[in-house]
């Protein structure tokens, strides 16, 4: 019985806690034109090339802030690719690459505290220096060793769509 009460307890810790983090986060980045509230705890800043996806996750009693940047998609991770990627990781001031095997991508990403949304200058200089990364790292990944950006992805779903909706019904009237 005493496990359910902490369990529960915990559950409405986190929840006040990841309600807490998204407001936080809506208002640092409220007035940047290059931000976007997708749901209620994902977020979206695009940075030249490249979007950092920053969502917010319960633990424990607490919220943590993940911050995701999808670099390349559909590239092998063959031995000079990865001692690259660990070689910079050392070198970063934030985030870290990694490799999910489904789709062959490259992801930079990195994880916050809910405490550590409290300083608004910080937490802009954070995504900033992530995001900058982010879009730095995508273009040099895909030259050197191939695959899509997030760029180039968006490109080709915005052509298919366009393709799809031409042989589909006539357009509609904008009125």
């Amino acid at each position: 019985m005493a496990h359910d009460s902490i369990a529960a307890t915990g559950a409405n810790g986190s929840e006040a806690a990841i309600q807490s983090a998204c407001r936080n986060i809506e208002l640092m980045l409220g007035d940047s034109q290059a931000y976007r509230k997708v749901e209620d705890g994902l977020y979206c800043v695009k940075q030249g090339s490249t979007l950092v996806m920053i969502s917010v996750h319960p633990w424990g009693d607490r919220a943590v802030v993940r911050l995701a940047a999808q670099l390349v998609k559909g590239v092998s991770m063959e031995v000079p690719l990865a001692l690259e990627l660990l070689e910079t990781n050392a070198l970063l001031r934030f985030g870290a690459f990694a490799y999910v095997p489904a789709g062959e991508v490259v992801i930079l990403a990195h994880t916050l505290l809910d405490r550590d949304l409290g300083d608004r200058t910080e937490f802009l200089r954070t995504i900033r220096d992530f995001a900058l990364v982010a879009d730095d790292y995508d273009d040099r990944i895909a030259a050197r060793y191939g695959g899509q950006t997030m760029q180039d992805l968006l490109e080709e779903s915005v052509v298919e769509h366009l393709r799809r909706g031409a042989r589909g019904a006539a357009p509609r009237d904008l009125s």
